[in-house]
């Protein structure tokens, strides 16, 4: 039998638990995810992370809950990109513009290696703790950038790369030996630029001027008990105490923790559930290189995820299609790849906003060269000031192994019907005649580049030409120039798509092409079918294209090369 007294008491335990205070929660040493992942495996790989978009929903919807005191976040673990620090500062600011405690902790600013991006990001909050262990690396930003062409030498490969023009550095990877002065000032005006934000924001963080904060930056790092001096953390501590002091400071002991993500998740599960009648806007996210096909596993090491242009333009179509959808936000993370691929999706974006429907681009860390291609026609583009883009130029080649058979003992035998049927093979140079056709390619990319921007931009033919040149900018630099129309992140591009479509501030947002799992098992009926742009599951992973080759990157004539890790 059922004790009345205890079912009271149950239904005041679940009233309290819903009326609690909260204090959230944010740990970002796993890292962010910043979009749904194309293919099955990496999607229930990622299942556990954190999602930059219930990170901002999150933070949005706490500012007017009167149950939430604070925000605490670790930082720490796997590396956040200058754009992504950016893109939670200015979520966090938000937060504590309401009046609400925001609080920065850390096990250390960088153990034996670098800080800055983290540290940046963490002066946005009210206070910083930092375990008494500790260190603080504000070691400042740089960027390493190898150049393989004598070590290619000593093993009997020749690089065989052209490029337009003299920026498009991907070529100067393999064929050269050191910096060009070209490439040289492109690296040190992205460094520059990037150092320039960080100083500013460490400076308006800590309410230190900036002369102040280089000096500490060319001191450090800095042991604990330095940092806790100079100004630049309010405390020692250690996670217990951390989290007493600031429920002392909520004035709640009993106040409940809860993840920044599952608090999303559970407040905004009403405006989740299906109102088919409901305008919206279409989210549609390309995060990696960009190839031909269906999105899925990327090739290339250290990239997650592939734009399929397949992929992408089935879900334009789709958003095109439905009369619910009256924006599109395109967010883009993408170091760029196929010229083909990158042009497929161009003309998805053209025919939108033919269609009338506004499109904004979001840029993430990343949106270079095809990239940057596929933001040109868009009605606005917006970035962090710390994103990398432009690079609006174009690299081919190849790496030519004979030699290194030869060495090996390898032989080679071919039989061939046409005067270029081995144009492409690794095992032999470019003939005259092939070298030609190779820079009518390259001009025709390029030419096509340049006018694809200057109408997507409304600017002078000969000014893009002037701004590209393979030339990558950060999205501070780019914006002065015209390259970016306004610097913000994702939640300023769903604001603008909103105003310019005319819809409310609280209008929902859904996911282009949204495939269900019974989805992926059926096959396609049509090319117009949503099941025709799901993922692809590559067997060998991230070693598909390696596989064959000698391990060089393939990702595409409009590449932007290496990782560009400005830390």
């Amino acid at each position: 039998m059922v004790d009345a007294g205890s079912v009271v008491d149950l239904l005041k335990d679940a009233r309290d638990r819903r009326s609690a205070a909260l204090i959230l929660e944010l740990d970002l040493t796993d890292g962010i995810v910043e979009g749904q992942p194309a293919d099955p495996v990496s999607t229930l790989l990622s299942m556990r992370r954190t999602h930059l978009r219930d990170v901002l929903g999150g933070l949005r919807r706490a500012r007017t809950d009167p149950r939430v005191k604070a925000l605490i976040v670790k930082i720490g673990g796997q590396r956040v990109g200058l754009a992504m620090a950016q893109e939670l500062r200015d979520a966090v600011r938000a937060f504590r513009d309401s009046g609400k405690l925001t609080v920065a902790w850390a096990e250390s600013f960088g153990e034996v290696s670098r800080g800055t991006v983290p540290y940046y990001l963490a002066t946005v909050f009210e206070r910083i703790y930092m375990q008494p262990s500790g260190d603080l690396a504000l070691t400042g930003v740089a960027l390493e950038e190898p150049f393989f062409n004598e070590a290619l030498g000593k093993i009997g490969v020749t690089p065989r790369f052209a490029k337009r023009h003299e920026y498009k550095t991907a070529a100067n990877t393999f064929m050269e030996r050191a910096y060009t002065p070209e490439h040289e000032e492109m690296s040190g005006r992205l460094v520059a630029s990037a150092g320039e934000q960080v100083v500013a924001g460490v400076a308006e963080g800590r309410g230190l001027p900036e002369e102040r904060v280089r000096e500490l930056i060319d001191r450090a790092p800095l042991l604990g008990a330095e940092a806790l001096e100079a100004g630049l953390v309010d405390r020692l501590a250690y996670r217990d105490e951390v989290y007493a002091e600031v429920r002392a400071a909520v004035a709640d002991e009993n106040a409940r923790l809860r993840y920044v993500a599952r608090y999303n998740r559970t407040q905004g599960l009403a405006k989740r559930l299906p109102r088919p009648q409901q305008d919206a806007l279409a989210l549609i996210q390309g995060q990696g290189p960009i190839r031909l096909g269906r999105s899925g596993r990327s090739a290339m090491p250290g990239q997650g995820s592939s734009i399929g242009s397949e992929t992408i333009a089935a879900a334009f179509r789709a958003a095109v299609k439905d009369d619910r959808v009256k924006a599109i936000v395109f967010r883009v993370d993408s170091p760029g790849g196929s010229y083909v691929a990158s042009d497929t999706i161009w003309r998805e974006v053209v025919l939108a906003r033919e269609a009338g429907k506004p499109v904004v681009v979001s840029m993430g860390n990343v949106a270079a060269s095809g990239g940057y291609f596929v933001a040109a026609p868009a009605t606005v583009i917006v970035a962090q000031p710390g994103t990398l883009t432009g690079s609006i130029g174009v690299v081919v080649g190849k790496p030519v192994i004979g030699d290194l058979l030869e060495r090996l003992g390898i032989g080679l035998g071919s039989v061939e019907q046409g005067a270029h049927a081995r144009m492409f093979a690794p095992t032999r140079d470019f003939t005259e005649d092939e070298w030609t056709r190779v820079n009518h390619f390259l001009d025709r990319v390029y030419d096509d580049f340049v006018g694809k921007v200057a109408e997507g931009r409304d600017l002078p033919r000969d000014r893009v030409d002037t701004l590209a040149r393979g030339r990558v900018w950060t999205g501070a630099d780019a914006h002065e120039r015209g390259l970016v129309d306004e610097l913000g992140g994702l939640t300023r591009a769903l604001e603008l798509a909103r105003k310019k479509s005319g819809l409310a501030a609280d209008s929902p947002v859904r996911v282009y092409p949204h495939v269900s799992p019974l989805d992926r098992l059926r096959p396609a009926d049509s090319s117009e079918d949503r099941t025709a742009a799901t993922a692809r599951l590559d067997a060998w992973g991230p070693m598909t294209t390696l596989a064959s080759r000698i391990g060089l990157p393939s990702g595409g004539p409009l590449l932007l090369p290496g990782t560009w890790d400005l830390a």
